[in-house]
């Protein structure tokens, strides 16, 4: 088929160099997928459902330029013989560094301490702004996966143990235990119905502080906001929010406002797991690769589901 005939629809601006890969073998736009769409590269603010997929009867490739799926119908894709890809490997090390980073800036009060030294009030050394190291301390990661295990192997030079908990790991350390022992619990598990609400903030050690990369459902926003107003926590980092989980309907609409207040005892950053320039240019060159796979009538390399001819 001629390239003018085919439609390759972005929802995000791509890198020039990937947008010029593509349009060896298609037409390029950005923008909401359509009738015309025969690929569509998404991105973690897309909702791919059914409604979508009956506004695109064409369609053959929904390319995720992500590494989990739980915005993708993936089965409702599949029934209709659409592929889903996504990218699974090149986000793992960025995100990984992220949680450290966060670990770190939650516990030794990296903001309350920029925004002192910002006020004008500062005349050298005081003893305040305590805060806990890691040196010593019990980090329970929720979630092995090539993340979790990432998230690990960064912490080894730091001096902490580290638990693992994951449910399909009965060797891992059952999820009470872990709570109740870890000075720091970073979660980096996916979204599935099984993890929604899956870390009760009640639940863990009194004192200890919470890390969340994985996904923002996986912890309730609410319980957390409670939890610090009872002191039961003693600070929260995030890089992921629920309003984010576009596969809940029942999805949030804005972070609570007491989380957002708290800037004593909170980190937020916008989910930048993976914002570093050569990694999202990469991530995008995969999904793109997917999607000429399949223009080629090949198998892409990044599926996670199967169609039959």
């Amino acid at each position: 088929m001629d390239a003018s005939q085919v439609q390759v629809v972005a929802s995000h601006p791509l890198h020039a160099e990937v947008r010029a890969e593509l349009e060896q073998a298609a037409r390029v736009t950005a923008g909401r997928p359509d009738a015309h769409t025969d690929a569509f590269i998404a991105f973690m603010t897309d909702r791919v459902d059914e409604a979508l997929l009956d506004a695109c009867p064409r369609l053959r490739i929904v390319a995720g330029a992500l590494k989990g799926g739980d915005n993708i119908d993936v089965e409702a894709c599949t029934r209709r013989g659409v592929w889903v890809t996504v990218v699974p490997d090149l986000l793992t090390a960025p995100t990984a560094e992220l949680a450290v980073a966060l670990l770190l800036a939650l516990s030794r009060h990296v903001l309350p301490g920029d925004a002192f030294m910002r006020s004008g009030d500062f005349e050298g050394w005081r003893p305040e702004l305590y805060g806990a190291g890691l040196d010593g301390a019990t980090v329970g990661i929720v979630g092995m996966g090539a993340v979790g295990r990432a998230v690990e192997q960064r912490l080894a030079g730091f001096g902490c143990r580290v638990r693992g908990h994951d449910p399909v790991d009965p060797a891992s350390t059952p999820l009470p235990e872990l709570l109740a022992m870890s000075d720091f619990v970073v979660l980096a598990a996916p979204l599935t119905p099984e993890s929604l609400h899956l870390v009760d903030p009640f639940a863990m050690k009194r004192g200890a502080r919470l890390v969340n990369i994985g996904r923002g459902s996986v912890v309730s926003e609410v319980r957390v906001a409670e939890a610090l107003a009872a002191d039961h926590l003693a600070g929260y980092a995030a890089d992921v929010f629920e309003l984010e989980d576009r596969s809940r309907p029942d999805a949030p609409h804005d972070i609570p406002a007491a989380l957002l207040q708290d800037q004593a005892r909170t980190v937020f950053t916008p989910h930048l797991g993976s914002a570093v320039a050569t990694v999202r240019r990469e991530i995008e060159r995969a999904a793109a690769r997917n999607v000429l796979a399949v223009l080629r009538g090949e198998r892409p390399p990044g599926a996670v589901n199967e169609i039959l001819d």
